[in-house]
C-alpha cells in the first residue's frame, strides 16, 4: 500500500489545494475588515491563526484515513479512530490559534467575544469531516486507478500467454513435417537433406528471434516464408510452383511475425500433399485504404482433396488477429472447388 501523501505524489492537487485556501483566506480577510471592523493586521493574524493553520494541520488527516480504511477495520473502529484523531487535531489547532493571537495581542478579549470557544470547536469538527470526505474520495480514486493499471497489466500478461500458446501450436506442427521430410531425404538425396537442415535452422532462428506480439516488415516476413517454401519445394519438387506478385509499397508495411507461414502450410497440406498435378501457389500483396492486403491462393484437385472445416493454422491466425487487432474478420476464405483463396488484411497505423 502506498502511504505517500497525495500532495506529494500529485502536484496538481497540491496546487489546487493551496489556491483554494489562499482565495478563502483573502475572502475572509475582506469580510473581517469590512463587516467586522477589524484592521488589516488583526484580520491577517486571525486568518493565519485559525484558517491557514487548519489548512496545514488538516493535511495530516490523510494518514488517519490510510490507517483506518473500512476494508481493514470495522465501521465502529473507524468511527472511533476518527473521533480520537479529530479531538487531537482540533485541540492542537485551537491551542496554536490562541497562542498565535496572544503573541500579537497580549489582551485579545474582544476577539474571543467574537470567536467563542464553542463555535471554534464546532467549526473544527465540521472542517475535519470535510477533510475526511475529501481524502477518502482521493484514496478511492487512487485505488480505482491502481486497479485499472493492475487489470491492464493482467490483460497484457494474458494476451502474451495466449500468443505464446498459439505460436507454440505452429512450430511443433511444422517441425514434425519438416523432420519427417529430412528423414526421408537422408536416404534418397543426402544433399537435399543437408540443404533442408540449413534452411530449417535459419527459419527457426527467425522464429525465435522475435517475440509473440512483435511486428516486422512485410518484406522481412515474406523473405522468411520464401525460405519456408524453398524447404517445401525440396520435398515436393515440380508439384509445388510458388509465384509472387508483390507491390513494392507493401514491403514497408508492418505485419505480425510468423503469421503468413500457417497460410502456406495450410495450402501445401490441403493442396499439394495428395495432388497428382502441379499446384500453383500464388501470393499477391497490395496496399489499400484498409492496410496491407495479402492474397494467397492455391489450386487443387477437388476429386482428391478431402477437407472438412478449417485447419489448426487458420484457426490459429484468426485467434491471433483477435488478440492483436480485436478483429478475427481480417482473415477471409473463399473456395470455388478448384482454387482455395485466403485474403489477409493487416491494418496499418
Amino acid at each position: 500500500m502506498d502511504f505517500r501523501h497525495p500532495f506529494i505524489t500529485n502536484s496538481r492537487i497540491a496546487i489546487y489545494y493551496g489556491l483554494f485556501w489562499v482565495a478563502a483566506a483573502v475572502a475572509n480577510i475582506l469580510v473581517l475588515t469590512i463587516s467586522n471592523n477589524f484592521n488589516a493586521v488583526e484580520a491577517i493574524v486571525q486568518v493565519c491563526a485559525f484558517m491557514l493553520s487548519f489548512a496545514v494541520i488538516g493535511a495530516a488527516i490523510w494518514y488517519v484515513i490510510k490507517f483506518s480504511t473500512l476494508e481493514n477495520n470495522s465501521f465502529w473502529r473507524v468511527v472511533f479512530a476518527h473521533a480520537i484523531a479529530a479531538s487531537i487535531i482540533i485541540f492542537i489547532w485551537m491551542y496554536f490559534g490562541v497562542v498565535t493571537i496572544k503573541l500579537f495581542h497580549p489582551d485579545p478579549v474582544g476577539w474571543f467575544e467574537q470567536n467563542r470557544m464553542a463555535n471554534g470547536i464546532f467549526t473544527g469538527y465540521a472542517m475535519y469531516t470535510i477533510y475526511v470526505v475529501f481524502f477518502y474520495a482521493i484514496n478511492y480514486y487512487n485505488g480505482f486507478k491502481e486497479k485499472l493499471r493492475s487489470e491492464g497489466k493482467l490483460k497484457a500478461l494474458v494476451k502474451e500467454a495466449e500468443l505464446h500458446a498459439l505460436k507454440s501450436q505452429i512450430n511443433p506442427h511444422f517441425l514434425f513435417n519438416s523432420l519427417n521430410s529430412i528423414s526421408s531425404l537422408t536416404m534418397t538425396d543426402p544433399e537435399k537433406a543437408q540443404e533442408m537442415v540449413i534452411n530449417l535452422s535459419q527459419l527457426m532462428r527467425y522464429s525465435l528471434k522475435h517475440n509473440q506480439n512483435e511486428k516486422v516488415s512485410f518484406k522481412q516476413e515474406l523473405e522468411n516464408n520464401k525460405l519456408y517454401l524453398h524447404i517445401e519445394k525440396v520435398r515436393f519438387g515440380k508439384k509445388l510452383n510458388p509465384s509472387f506478385e508483390i507491390d513494392e509499397k507493401s514491403f514497408k508495411a508492418e505485419i505480425p511475425n510468423m503469421i503468413l507461414q500457417p497460410l502456406y502450410e495450410n495450402a501445401i497440406k490441403y493442396g499439394v500433399y495428395e495432388a497428382t498435378d502441379p499446384v500453383d501457389l500464388k501470393t499477391v500483396s497490395t496496399m489499400t485504404e484498409k492496410g496491407l492486403e495479402v492474397i494467397i491462393s492455391n489450386t487443387y484437385d477437388p476429386n482428391v482433396l478431402s477437407k472438412k472445416g478449417e485447419g489448426i493454422g487458420l484457426r490459429n491466425i484468426r485467434e491471433r488477429l483477435q488478440i492483436i487487432y480485436g478483429n478475427p474478420g481480417l482473415l477471409k476464405i473463399s473456395d470455388n472447388k478448384k482454387e482455395f483463396v485466403v485474403t489477409l488484411t493487416i491494418p496499418q497505423k
